[in-house]
């Protein structure tokens, strides 16, 4: 299986955006991303940009580029994406200070988890918690 024992995820969300810059910008800012890499097209779009959140990694690019990928995601909602944080109350602070929209502060699960909940600027769910369940390959 690709990615397994190889230091590399497996698994990439991958997501489209109207303004891939400002998603980057509230990406990195507010949820504590970095920037690993970013490509743009001669008009500035955003090709493709992988940003990294502990071992995992989700990349993204505009909308309206044509590529392939973007055609099939042309009539996609806003999709949920779940990311594993040491500190949930320091991280949804730091979600809090750059303005992110909080649907749920956190919380402490019945499964010993303690999660919250956000939604980006175009409408994806963001939920950061202490949840890793154990991947048996």
């Amino acid at each position: 299986m690709a990615g397994a024992g190889s230091g590399r995820p497996s698994i990439y969300p991958t997501l489209v955006y109207a303004d891939a810059k400002a998603a980057i910008k509230q990406l990195t800012e507010a949820f504590g991303f970095t920037e690993a890499s970013v490509y743009e097209g001669e008009d500035g779009k955003v090709l493709h940009a992988e940003l990294v959140q502990g071992n995992g990694a989700v990349m993204l690019g505009s909308k309206g580029t044509g590529s392939v990928f973007d055609t099939a995601m042309k009539s996609a909602g806003p999709c949920g994406v779940y990311i594993v944080v040491d500190d949930v109350d320091a991280h949804h602070q730091q979600a809090l200070e750059h303005g992110a929209e909080i649907l749920m502060p956190p919380t402490d699960q019945d499964y010993g988890s303690r999660d919250y909940m956000a939604r980006d600027a175009e409408g994806n769910i963001w939920s950061f918690g202490t949840y890793a369940p154990e991947i048996q390959a």
